[in-house]
């Protein structure tokens, strides 16, 4: 039995040993194969000997089941956010205030990872938590899906306490995967790594975090000690290097510099490198490098003082347009989309980019074959910003928009309530229906998983729908036989098809696409008329009653409601058992009257979960900030509505002062 038990042990260290050859040194010793059969073997040997367990073993990193929800967790050191920068100007003057308070200061310039913040503890060698940054000072119990990240060491070998904080990653290979996954099974694309991570790692089912092939890069010792012989770090530099002999990956590519030139050049190196990093960085981190100036510099109330975020400005690349497509959207709005020779934009290769409409291509005096100005907007949407005449070569054509459909072929026409808006009127143009259909099935209306893009081409294609309302005649037989569906993931959408019956007035009227009427005015319009069959005789005097209700907006709805088709496809939902009732009840009125925003991450809650608390209690949730605005609910990482509501002077409330408020 004691061979059996060296045994074990010896097949825990060695796993150890490579996966940090791997994972943290990227330097394998041992094949792929070879470390899956010791691997294998350690399974099976603890498997027959349960009395051997150890929480530190490699094979505990997707041990846990699956959580009901994440424990809230009070950081032993405050996890404060840094005060941004966006001109060299800026970094100057920092650089200038630093010199001005220590001798002669060193800095430290760090890549900004683009993820999200956490912090590690260890007692005695054992990684015993993992917490999400929150709001700085409480955030979320994790440690399950932090243990399926690789590269973070379940213990290591001196039996030192400390924390450490570090922000987790997708790498882009990883994010591209799993978008082609998600696209070939008709959900929702992921917008960026960075939300993919955040997203990834507040996975109840730890086992789908660890198919998420999250990483790590520490940047920082929060507190205790990472030395072992009662030494006290002096320097960030030198801390960070002794994490990494500890087994953890540290930034890489970061530079311990002393003057502003050196610090611009080394940003200026890291942006060129941008594109061909495997990970995404959205920023430099220029902080002090020794910790006894850190002192003296001190913190602010929610930054320190001895350090700045430079944040890269969005990307700009000149490239060819080589065409100019129409797309026809759920409304019947014609959009120009530009063809471009691919370009390579904040990591990714871009080959199409929106154009907005004809005034905005007219404006801009873009042409057919010009050279253009590309950039994407937030890191995240392509556009056109200009095109260059002074480059063109007699080539180039001017563009026209279409005068007919590209989808059905009847007339369009310039719709003179919608600003540059050209439209097909159409309602059964086989775009609208297509792109309504996946508005029909979205998240905010009825919710149907798995019905994407894909699957309702081919549910069209092959004549199983011709509306909305013909989803619920599907059955498992006919569903099962579309392409790389097979009969689990008919049954899957059959069932996610059946239970949006219950959805409720609510998500049925902004589901069926009514122009100008986006979640909030539908839940306006659902507590006012309170079914489907008030709302489809409501008048345009009536509905002008409604709080932020316009004459547009009303003569939107009574339009949508007085075509035939519309009548009839509202009058087949209903004979189909969908619930065409509000399903609101409020429980109380105390946020009447009152207007929120939600910005950020919530340490322990979904925006749907607190702006359905606001409702439940007769507030409203509104997207944008403004004078009207009561109060902003921000969470970490909150950005520009931040912002606007400080400059406003709007009241800024945070996760627990708003659930005494809900109390």
């Amino acid at each position: 039995m004691n061979e059996i038990f060296e045994r074990i042990k010896e097949l825990r260290k060695t796993l150890s040993y490579h996966a940090k050859r791997y994972y943290v040194y990227d330097d394998p010793e041992i094949s792929d194969f070879e470390y899956d059969r010791l691997y294998a073997e350690l399974v099976r040997l603890e498997e027959e000997n349960p009395e051997y367990f150890d929480p530190t073993s490699p094979t505990c990193r997707v041990g846990g089941k699956p959580l009901d929800k994440f424990e809230k967790v009070t950081h032993t050191v405050q996890m404060n956010s840094l005060s941004d920068v966006f001109e060299y100007e800026e970094i100057r003057d920092f650089v200038d205030r630093m010199s001005n308070i220590v001798d002669k200061p060193t800095f430290s310039v760090e890549p900004k990872i683009d993820g999200l913040s956490v912090a590690l503890t260890y007692e005695n060698g054992i990684l015993v938590n993992g917490a999400t940054r929150g709001d700085g000072t409480v955030g979320e119990d994790v440690t399950q899906n932090i243990k399926t990240i690789n590269s973070i060491p379940l213990s290591i070998e001196k039996p030192l306490s400390f924390c450490l904080r570090g922000e987790v990653y997708m790498p882009r290979k990883v994010f591209y995967a799993l978008n082609e996954e998600r696209e070939q099974n008709g959900q929702q694309l992921l917008a960026n790594p960075r939300n993919a991570a955040a997203g990834s790692l507040r996975q109840l089912d730890p086992k789908i975090c660890a198919d998420r092939k999250l990483d790590i890069f520490v940047f920082n010792l929060q507190s205790g000690d990472v030395f072992g012989d009662g030494k006290v770090p002096t320097s960030h530099t030198n801390t960070l290097d002794t994490i990494k002999e500890l087994g953890f990956t540290v930034l890489k590519d970061r530079a311990k510099v002393s003057s502003y030139e050196e610090i611009i050049a080394h940003i200026e190196k890291l942006g060129a490198m941008r594109d061909d990093l495997p990970y995404d960085i959205d920023g430099v981190v220029i902080k002090i490098d020794n910790l006894a100036d850190r002192v003296k510099i001190g913190e602010g109330t929610n930054t320190p003082k001895w350090a700045v975020a430079y944040k890269f400005p969005p990307e700009e690349k000149q490239t060819k347009l080589i065409d100019i497509t129409v797309a026809v959207g759920r409304t019947g709005v014609l959009t120009p989309n530009a063809v471009l020779e691919p370009v390579r934009l904040a990591g990714t290769s871009v080959s199409r980019a929106t154009l907005h409409n004809l005034d905005f291509i007219r404006e801009r005096g873009i042409m057919l074959g010009d050279t253009v100005t590309v950039r994407k907007a937030g890191d995240i949407i392509p556009e056109v910003l200009c095109a260059h005449p002074e480059k063109r070569d007699g080539t180039e054509i001017e563009f026209f928009m279409p005068t007919h459909c590209p989808s059905c072929n009847e007339v369009v026409v310039r719709d003179d309530n919608d600003g540059a808006a050209i439209r097909c009127v159409n309602p059964s143009c086989p775009a609208q229906l297509s792109r309504s259909i996946e508005h029909f099935a979205s998240k905010g209306a009825m919710n149907i998983d798995g019905l994407g893009p894909q699957i309702v081409n081919a549910l069209l294609e092959n004549n199983l729908i011709k509306d909305c309302a013909d989803l619920y005649l599907l059955d498992v037989e006919s569903v099962a036989k579309i392409e790389r569906m097979g009969k689990k993931s008919a049954q899957n959408l059959i069932n996610s098809i059946n239970n949006s019956k219950n959805a409720g007035l609510e998500r049925l009227v902004y589901a069926l696409g009514i122009r100008n009427i986006g979640e909030v005015a539908a839940e306006a319009l659902a507590n006012r008329y309170k079914t489907l069959e008030n709302l489809m005789l409501a008048t345009k005097d009536e509905l002008c009653e409604i709080q932020d209700f316009g004459e547009i907006t009303a003569d939107c709805v009574v339009d949508f409601f007085s075509h035939e088709k519309n009548i009839e496809l509202c009058k087949k939902l209903i004979s189909l058992g969908l619930n065409t009732s509000s399903t609101f009840v409020a429980l109380d009125n105390r946020f009447e009257g009152l207007t929120f925003v939600l910005t950020g991450t919530l340490p322990t809650m979904s925006r749907d979960v607190a702006s359905g608390m606001i409702k439940d209690r007769g507030g409203k949730v509104s997207g944008s900030v403004s004078g009207k605005t009561s109060y902003v609910l921000a969470g970490d990482d909150a950005g520009s509505k931040l912002v606007k509501a400080k400059n406003l002077g709007i009241t800024i409330i945070d996760e627990e002062e708003f659930l005494k408020m809900c109390q």
